[in-house]
């Protein structure tokens, strides 16, 4: 099977590519297989020489967050993907979660995989911006002095959507 080196939006009936220019990835959970996972496509975007913008909304919020950003965990309640080889009732015990957080830390190590801290660092480095969602941040009260000092700033719903305008661009949503 061969790897396509462009990638391009699905060919509609007129036969007409359009390039992928653009993703706007929007974090919306603050798990720690959730944030890598939009980490990892921004990143994958900003490396294909696309342009790359995260928008982190309520509990994606933790992400962004000075104090939370290298203290997130994985969900081990309500997520059979993890929990398949195991009890449900496992992921429910005391200490569980903290666990299953260290073993993926410990995994995402062995990987070469940066904390997400530096993930970010790494994604504005590389021409990706950052920004929180006013709605979430006034919502559970937050001060901007909490986020990172990376953040592009915090904007509306409707200030996220301008940042997708224009062909070729995708929203990716986590």
């Amino acid at each position: 099977m061969e790897v396509p080196t462009t990638f391009t939006h699905p060919i509609p009936a007129n036969g007409e590519k359009h390039p992928v220019t653009k993703v706007l990835v929007i974090v919306s959970k603050g798990t720690l297989e959730d944030v890598y996972a939009g980490l990892i496509m921004a990143n994958g975007a900003l490396m294909e020489g696309m342009e790359a913008k995260m928008f982190f909304t309520f509990f994606g919020l933790d992400a962004i967050r000075k104090d939370r950003q290298d203290h997130l965990h994985t969900a081990t309640v309500g997520n059979p993907a993890f929990m398949h080889r195991l009890p449900t009732m496992l992921g429910g015990l005391p200490g569980f979660e903290a666990l299953a957080s260290t073993m993926m830390r410990n995994e995402m190590d062995k990987l070469d995989i940066p904390p997400v801290s530096e993930f970010m660092e790494m994604i504005v480095a590389g021409g990706g911006e950052i920004y929180g969602c006013k709605l979430a941040v006034e919502m559970f009260k937050l001060d901007e002095e909490e986020f990172i000092d990376d953040l592009s700033g915090v904007i509306t719903v409707g200030d996220m959507y301008a940042l997708a305008e224009g062909e070729g661009s995708q929203i990716i949503f986590i």
